[in-house]
């Protein structure tokens, strides 16, 4: 029979797993041993176990696939939770594997001071998780492995952790053969979608994350034809589709914004309207509401929904789609972002020469919770699905980095971050230049917490704890094998990322004032 954790592999290998990410322990010492056995599947060894679960993360943002860490037991297992927390608001199916004491030490309820015990490891991480499962016996090893899986992939997705006692990984298992259900796709009533369509004159459309991690592109620019609908798309819904009709902007800038309070319908797929969208839901509600979400909770939790299509959101709109006649006239979205661009270039001219510089790669872009991060989240052209990978669930600084890190993985990705935030794991360098990933760093210096700076500034605060002593990054980079060039300004920037090949950075030592969407500078404002 398997070791336990020859058989965790083989439960990952087939689920199509393909790289995991980790940071060998004392306690999960048995899984590297299997993995340098195993011909399918990919170890990459990350500096912080943090890192592993933004990696994998990123990974899956940049795939649509499961991403996957290994990391030790108690501190190991705790250093994630910042990265799994970031995953769980994202809805990133993430799995997280951690090693716990071995079995036969263990005294339920009583914290006898092992190695990295704690007293309820499981615990920690029930609330940044979509589920969480401690594995009871070895035998069962497997099959709770696949169960997890099977969860973290499973909409609506998320992060799944998974605790494994030391001893398991050694002990010998039964077999397990994977089963993998075909996604069921009820048929749904459109019976009051379509006479809600039928009575409306100014619908929109607006995509969230749900509809990017279905795949539902395509369905959302057929129904956005039909109607002649412009199409919002959330940060985490940037690329979805190629349709004329998306509106290349975010609902903060007002033009955007006046398409929501003109509308008469708004059909929202794949979305919960959060706060960060919604100026903490000072858009009013809209005259009808028409949601289609795997969750009917989830549809309904923010602003209610007169109709909602419960179901998978490509399988539901296509439905939709081609139960529609196609009205004349669309919505002069051209003219819009016309409007859109404008006013980026009126507001910041420094930030236009960032886009610029992105405006022809074909890169996944990974944005840090900084202020390029900001820019790029919110006006970036983003010309792929999946093309744009942004912190926006928990907002976690220090995400860009190493989330890049798992995206290059599946191809050339561009990580633009701020001094402040690359420094949380700026070790993770060496993991760069170990795996020669096609990854380049663009690195945007204004002397450290430039965000939380100038929130210091709008609030009249002192300023403090914001400006910062870094090293050179330059050579820091270089001191890693990782070629480096430092500008003053965005001017030459596309020409930089047009000849980057393999691992680099590009330091830009530049100041940019924040955009419109982020929160200091919302147009929507409390009445008190």
């Amino acid at each position: 029979m398997p070791k336990g954790a020859e058989s965790l592999l083989e439960v990952l290998a087939a689920h199509d797993v393909e790289v995991v990410f980790g940071l060998p322990g004392v306690h999960n010492l048995a899984v590297w041993e299997a993995l340098g056995r195993h011909p399918g599947i990919r170890m990459i060894g990350v500096r912080h176990e943090q890192t592993a679960v933004y990696a994998a993360d990123g990974y899956a943002r940049a795939t649509g696939r499961l991403g996957v860490a290994v990391v030790t037991t108690g501190p190991g297992a705790a250093n994630t939770l910042g990265a799994t927390g970031e995953a769980w608001a994202s809805g990133s199916p993430v799995l997280v594997i951690a090693t716990d004491i071995p079995s036969t030490l263990r005294q339920p309820g009583v914290y006898r001071g092992v190695l990295h015990e704690t007293r309820d490891q499981r615990a920690m991480f029930a609330p940044v998780t979509k589920a969480s499962f401690d594995v009871p016996t070895a035998a069962e090893l497997p099959s709770y492995a696949d169960e997890a899986v099977q969860h973290a992939l499973t909409s609506p997705h998320g992060p799944v952790y998974l605790g494994v006692p030391t001893d398991f990984l050694s002990a010998e298992v039964p077999s397990h053969t994977v089963t993998r259900p075909a996604p069921a796709h009820a048929a749904v009533d459109l019976t009051e979608a379509t006479a809600l369509l039928a009575g409306s004159a100014r619908p929109l459309i607006w995509a969230g994350g749900g509809a990017a991690r279905s795949g539902a592109g395509p369905a959302i620019g057929a129904l956005a034809d039909k109607l002649g609908a412009p199409i919002i798309t959330t940060y985490g819904a940037r690329g979805l589709t190629d349709s004329p009709l998306v509106v290349r902007g975010p609902v903060h800038a007002p033009p955007v914004g006046k398409l929501w309070d003109d509308a008469d319908l708004v059909i929202g797929i794949g979305t919960d309207f959060d706060g960060m969208m919604t100026q903490n839901w000072l858009q009013p509600k809209p005259p009808a509401l028409l949601a289609v979400n795997i969750d009917e909770a989830e549809a309904s939790k923010n602003y209610p929904a007169d109709v909602t299509l419960e179901g998978d959101a490509a399988t539901v709109t296509t439905a939709l789609a081609a139960a529609l006649t196609a009205r004349p006239g669309h919505a002069d979205v051209d003219a819009l972002n016309a409007e859109v661009r404008a006013l980026v270039e009126g507001d910041s001219p420094e930030a236009v020469k960032l886009l610029r510089a992105l405006e022809n790669t074909d890169a996944t872009i990974v944005a840090d919770m900084c202020i390029p991060g900001y820019w790029i989240g919110g006006f970036h052209h983003v010309t792929k699905p999946r093309g744009l990978a942004y912190p926006v669930g928990w907002g976690t600084l220090g995400f860009g980095f190493p989330a890049a890190i798992g995206a290059a993985v599946h191809g050339r990705t561009i990580a633009v971050v701020g001094d402040g935030g690359f420094l949380f794991a700026c070790g993770d360098l060496a993991t760069l230049r170990q795996e020669d990933l096609p990854l380049t760093i663009v690195l945007v210096d204004d002397g450290g917490y430039g965000m939380l700076r100038y929130d210091q500034q709008v609030a009249n605060h002192t300023i403090s704890g914001v400006d910062l002593t870094r090293p050179d990054f330059a050579r820091l980079a270089e001191s890693f094998g990782i070629p480096a060039v430092t500008l003053d300004g965005f001017d030459g920037l596309a020409h930089a990322l047009a000849v980057a090949q393999g691992p680099t950075m590009i330091v830009v030592n530049a100041s940019l004032r924040p955009p419109i969407n982020t929160s200091p500078r919302w147009y929507r404002k409390t009445s008190t």
